[in-house]
């Protein structure tokens, strides 16, 4: 297929090349001249605006931070919605709110075009290999029409429901993960404080019954998992500030439905303590920081790296 994909940050430039690596011919669209080369050194075309990008395609992708950026591709006077014909699809695999996916929707049903939701979970490693979860929200027509093109991208690509529902199956989950790593953070830190070899607990928590995968893929205390970003600086993983947003649309969605998100409340306070103490760049397992005596500066803020 001929696909116009818009978004080549850390999620989207590897989901891109996978996209080249099966075979599909690529017109891309960064801000980021470099992402942009870097694709086309790989085979994909640069576009010169979301509207040629999505000019005589057979699909369209983005990959964007947030709603307003979606918005703006997609409206704007050289948006997609400019360039795309009537009857291509439109992916959206950007972590945003229900509510303003169904309002995308409705733009793209008013012009003629299917509008999925379809973030992601398995992060930069997972965009990497392939094996990415999809979560898909929209018509069972619709996830058909989509779901070879997104096997490109991921091992499990998964129909949640109607439109939107993608967004609420990723808020949960990523309120899931900023929760837990915390709480792996805040264990990990009695027991070096307590005087236990961190490597020692780490793997008694990976066969016990705190095992999760903040625990033992991402843990965030250095040393005890090499490949995780805890390891090399807490960089090249998802941004403490990503995971911020993430939680805060996961409590604002809870807020319209008047459901009570005690834990998450609490994890998104952590996260904003870290963002606004210069680590919003960090990978979000820097959340220990505020633990770990040696990491802490005075009043028990994060320490910026």
């Amino acid at each position: 297929m001929k696909i116009g994909f818009i978004g080549l940050g850390n999620m989207g430039a590897p989901m891109a090349l996978n996209l080249l690596k099966a075979g599909h011919a690529l017109n891309v669209f960064d801000l980021s001249v470099q992402a942009v080369r870097t694709l086309v050194d790989a085979g994909a075309q640069a576009a010169r605006s979301p509207q040629a990008a999505a000019s005589e395609v057979e699909c369209v992708i983005t990959m964007l931070p947030a709603a307003a950026h979606v918005r703006s591709v997609l409206v704007a006077d050289d948006g997609v919605l400019a360039g795309i014909a009537p009857g291509v699809p439109i992916i959206d695999s950007s972590t945003i709110d229900p509510a303003s996916v169904k309002a995308f929707a409705e733009l793209a049903m008013a012009h003629g075009n299917s509008f999925v939701d379809a973030p992601v979970s398995g992060g930069t490693g997972g965009a990497a290999a392939g094996t990415l979860t999809f979560m898909v929200g929209g018509s069972v027509d619709a996830y058909e029409q989509v779901k070879p093109v997104l096997s490109a991208m991921g091992k499990n690509i998964v129909h949640c429901g109607g439109t939107g529902t993608g967004q609420v199956a990723k808020i949960c989950n990523n309120l899931v993960l900023g929760i837990s790593m915390a709480g792996v953070a805040e264990a990990m830190s009695l027991g070096e404080a307590l005087g236990i070899d961190p490597k020692v607990l780490g793997s008694i928590i990976n066969t016990s019954t705190g095992r999760c995968w903040s625990s033992d893929t991402y843990n965030p205390m250095p040393g005890v998992i090499e490949t995780a970003p805890s390891s090399r600086g807490y960089t090249g993983g998802f941004g403490t500030d990503l995971m911020l947003k993430d939680l805060g649309l996961a409590t604002d969605a809870a807020r319209s439905v008047r459901q009570p998100v005690y834990l998450g409340a609490l994890a998104q306070q952590l996260y904003q303590t870290m963002s606004t103490n210069g680590a919003g760049r960090l990978d979000f397992s820097a959340v220990i920081k505020l633990y770990r005596s040696r990491e802490r500066g005075a009043g028990g803020e994060a320490g910026a790296q």
